[in-house]
């Protein structure tokens, strides 16, 4: 038995198959043959050869991925695709223990995860120097939306580094976050872990799913987690409910649809209150309060993904989302620091809920001609999102950092935000792909978005709307070196979500960039050159609060990845990312002069590196993994003012070791920040420090 894993792109793979599917699985030779001297040639009879090829990646079994998804918006394979890109496989997040989008991100090249340490609200990145928006299978999540996802959902992580409105919409410049939600496929999945760890952290999850019927027509997956935990600081908490259940019908091989529905529950707390500017606290010190320290959030929802081939190139494609959320937090917070005790304090409270339908329609149609192959992708998408926003604060009392005593929660709080936002985008996006004599590959797209909003404001009983039309492009030209190495150059723009009154912000970025692909060797090098560049930067007057677009910010720099499996033994993750930021042009901000100015949380230096090497087993030991990493994070300015200190450079160490039970059952350990170093990661009001050492101990068993 011979099983070839492709390392080849998809094209060739599937061409490959197609050829194979024409030969005997058995082959023998003729019982005699005569060769030119006229002697008989020795019987040669040869043992049945089975040969396994697959155009998918196995997300579940590497940390190599040579394709991409995006909805079906980019070329599968990523040789081919004219950006930067990383995926982080399923493999991957288990065996790095991520608990979160911060945590799976923390090896991707261009990426600088957990500016707000024990703020726990949101997932916190940035790529580029920039924010970057998140999407569920091609669909818009958004960005900063008080929900962070859970990994379990989700079979791999895929990001594209820069701007790339033409594929998404609205966006932030500094990237896309593409979470692929794991489907039912016609196969066994069977698996279950329970973890314990440091926080009083406890939870079972479990991923099943087969066949329904003996032709594979139909299929089930249930995925779920409970998780009953706290956060470093004292007075925490951090428990969560999830369970996502999918259905899916394939009648034929060119047809599928899926329904796939989940729901999430955070019990959790926000924020640890922060710390003094001036001083050195552990990191369990408690500033807030605990009768008024909660995050709450409920989310349903519900899937629709479906595909057509209907022959001689042509395909559709189309996905359609419905959710429904509704959250709430409230905390107290440090709200100035000047050295001297005690320090002051505020309390702050929101209330949200969101009901939303977003979807799409993708038509692709592939063509080869004599001299160059075509592949033209039109789509439609729309999205409807109805939310209610209320926010809410009040003076605390202060309290010392050397012996804190609390006062409770507030007797009252003043509302200072109750906005209902209705807000509806369409949008038509179109892309051409043209390979010629599978050298050269010209991609070329375009996208019209049009967007409506509009505002109630129950303070002052007004109502806002506006609307938005706008364009963006993106162009890129491949060369295939050889069929192992593409070179690149590209354009890509991007437009960040509006707000009332003021235009979008732009992004445009200019890349450059190689990658490579061993034959031999799971292994995907890519290097990039880049110049990004965000316009129409809204600024706030701090005197009126008016809103103007006077900002122009730019970073240029260089990102460097690698993934590969170098042996049976030894795979390893490597990044390197260089970024060299700058405001061009701006009014004073909260009148400070910022022209000139690094950009606030941008590291010039990152880098990272993951090395696992497993034992094989002998007589009754099974396989053991042993894996370390580093991340290294430059210093950088807490806000772009300069004006309010610098972070320091920091190494982190990881660790990670897993024992082979039995065959199915397995036993991990995994530690992040081994070493315990702790240092400001971000600055406001207070300070916020890194997390702090976490062990956790997983048992694993698949049947």
């Amino acid at each position: 038995m011979t099983a070839l894993r492709s390392r080849l792109r998809i094209g060739t793979v599937l061409t490959c198959c197609t050829a194979l599917t024409a030969l005997p699985t058995t082959i023998h030779a003729q019982d005699a043959a005569t060769d030119g001297d006229g002697r008989i040639s020795p019987v040669i009879r040869l043992p049945a050869i089975t040969i396994e090829a697959t155009g998918a990646d196995d997300d579940a079994n590497t940390i190599v991925a040579h394709e991409f998804q995006v909805g079906g918006k980019v070329a599968t394979n990523i040789l081919d695709t004219p950006a930067s890109v990383s995926v982080i496989t399923q493999k991957e997040i288990q065996r790095r223990d991520a608990r979160t989008l911060e945590d799976a991100l923390e090896y991707t090249a261009g990426t600088i995860t957990d500016q707000y340490g024990t703020d726990d609200r949101n997932d916190y990145y940035s790529i580029r120097g920039f924010q970057a928006s998140t999407y569920r299978d091609g669909l818009t999540l958004g960005s900063m939306r008080g929900i962070r996802e859970e990994p379990l959902a989700y079979e791999r992580i895929e990001v594209i580094r820069g701007a790339n409105s033409t594929l998404f919409g609205v966006a932030d410049p500094g990237g896309s976050i593409n979470f692929v939600t794991k489907r039912p496929r016609a196969e066994r999945i069977a698996e279950a872990f329970g973890t314990v760890g440091s926080d009083d952290r406890k939870e079972f999850g479990f991923d099943i799913g087969d066949a329904l019927t003996p032709d594979a027509t139909w299929a089930y997956r249930l995925t779920g987690k409970l998780q009953d935990a706290d956060r470093e600081y004292d007075f925490s908490r951090d428990d969560e409910t999830f369970l996502m259940g999918g259905l899916t019908w394939q009648p034929s091989e060119a047809t599928s649809i899926s329904l796939i529905v989940d729901y999430l529950d955070r019990d959790a707390t926000p924020n640890s209150g922060g710390y003094p500017r001036f001083g050195d606290y552990d990191r369990d010190l408690f500033l807030g309060e605990p009768d008024f320290n909660y995050l709450n959030v409920e989310r349903s929802t519900a899937n629709l993904i479906a595909e057509h081939d209907f022959g001689d190139g042509l395909t559709l494609r189309s996905n359609l989302r419905y959710s429904d959320t509704a959250d709430d937090y409230g905390y107290v917070y440090i709200s100035g620091d000047d050295g001297t005790f005690p320090v002051p304090r505020g309390y702050i409270a929101q209330e949200g809920e969101a009901e939303e339908v977003a979807g799409d329609v993708i038509l692709q149609y592939d063509r080869s001609f004599a001299a160059f192959d075509s592949s033209t992708l039109v789509g439609l998408e729309f999205r409807d999102v109805s939310s209610a926003q209320s926010s809410f604060f009040a003076a605390g009392s202060p309290i010392d950092p050397r012996d804190p005593s609390y006062s409770g929660a507030p007797v009252s709080l003043s509302q200072y935000q109750d906005l209902d936002r209705d807000s509806t985008t369409k949008a038509i996006f179109v892309q051409q792909n043209m390979s010629f004599s599978d050298k050269v590959i010209a991609t070329i797209g375009a996208r019209h978005d049009r967007l409506d909003i509009t505002e109630n404001d129950g303070l002052t009983g007004t109502t806002s709307s506006d609307d938005f039309a706008e364009t963006s492009v993106r162009g890129a030209l491949t060369y295939k070196i050889t069929p192992e190495i593409s070179a690149y150059l590209s354009y890509a723009e991007s437009v960040a979500p509006p707000s009332l009154g003021v235009e979008p912000e732009r992004g445009e970025q200019y890349e450059i960039g190689v990658k490579y692909e061993p034959v031999g060797t799971n292994a995907l090098f890519s290097a990039a050159l880049y110049d990004l560049s965000k316009t129409n930067i809204s600024v706030a007057d701090p005197d009126t609060l008016e809103r103007s677009l006077v900002g122009e910010i730019r970073v240029r720099g260089l990102d460097l990845e690698t993934k590969a499996e170098l042996n049976d033994r030894i795979d390893m993750i490597a990044a390197y990312s260089y970024a060299d930021s700058e405001v061009l042009n701006s009014a004073p901000v909260f009148g400070v002069d910022v022209i000139g100015n690094e950009v606030g949380v941008v590291p010039n230096h990152i880098a990272s590196l993951w090395l696992d090497y497993t034992h094989p087993g002998a007589g009754q030991r099974g396989d053991m993994t042993f894996g370390i990493g580093a991340r290294y994070t430059g210093a950088y300015y807490f806000t772009t003012q300069n004006q309010n200190g610098r972070s320091e450079a920091t190494t982190l160490l990881d660790a990670a070791y897993s024992y082979a039970i039995t065959p199915e059952t397995e036993l991990a350990i995994n530690v992040n920040n081994l070493l315990d170093e702790k240092h400001v990661v971000g600055r406001g009001t207070a300070d916020y420090y890194n997390p702090g050492r976490t062990i956790a101990a997983t048992l694993r068993h698949r049947w």
